[in-house]
This record gives structure tokens, C-alpha cells and sequence, in this order.
């Protein structure tokens, strides 16, 4: 019995989570890299608490991301441009589908991408919190 193919936005999905998962291995136990898009969060989340339990200010250069420890640094760099910014893990997200870092105002403007809104990045740890 043949097999049906799967639809086009799931054959992206799994290709995404297959890239992401070869990328966070192929330098070692302690490496991890991720590309995919990045968004900033909205000015009325300024004064709000973050998932790490600090206040979310948006002049400081924190992210949200779903599995990284708190504390974490990772380094954002849009390939589009090629200026980066380390960022702390303090919150998780983002929530919206397709989305793998949510940037505070300042981190996205350091890399030029306030205006297009959400664009493409890639992710580097630099400083890995253990736990």
C-alpha cells in the first residue's frame, strides 16, 4: 500500500526540529545552536514578570526561550545583517508557531529587526546555566 506524503507545513516542521536537533549535537555535549525566527516582545509587557521570576524591562538584553535554562547567554545574530547581541534567558516563549527567541526592545534593535517585526536569526550559546 503506498504512503501519502505529508502535508508541505509538517515536512517543514519536522525538517526545522531535525536541523535543530543535528545543529545542537554536531559540536558536542555542550553546544547548542538554533536557527528560525525571532520576535521582540510588546511595550505592554514592560514592568511584567518574566517566567524566571525577574521584571521584564525593555532596555535590558534578556529573551524568552522555550527550553533554555534560566540565566543562560546566548549569542543572536541576524544573518540578514550580520550584527549580533548576547542575550539572558529570563522568560519562556515564544508562543506564536514558527518563533524560537523572543528578544527584549533593546536586543532587537542592536540587530536591526524592530521594524520588519519577527525575522531570521541564528542562535549561538555562549554561557550555558546549569540546571
Amino acid at each position: 500500500m503506498p504512503t501519502l506524503p505529508l502535508p508541505r507545513f509538517l515536512q517543514l516542521s519536522l525538517l526545522s526540529t531535525t536541523l535543530g536537533l543535528l545543529a545542537s549535537c554536531a559540536g558536542g555535549a555542550e553546544t547548542f545552536t538554533q536557527s528560525g525566527k525571532a520576535s521582540f516582545y510588546a511595550d505592554k509587557f514592560n514592568g511584567r514578570k518574566t517566567a524566571s521570576g525577574t521584571t521584564y524591562r525593555p532596555n535590558k538584553r534578556t529573551a524568552a526561550h522555550n527550553t533554555l535554562p534560566f540565566g543562560t547567554v546566548v549569542r543572536v545574530t541576524n544573518p540578514r545583517n550580520h550584527r549580533s547581541v548576547k542575550v539572558t534567558v529570563t522568560d519562556r516563549g515564544p508562543h506564536a508557531k514558527g518563533r524560537v527567541i523572543d528578544l527584549s526592545k533593546k536586543a532587537a534593535r542592536k540587530i536591526g529587526i524592530v521594524d520588519a517585526g519577527v525575522a531570521p536569526v541564528e542562535l549561538k550559546v555562549v554561557h550555558r546555566k546549569k540546571g
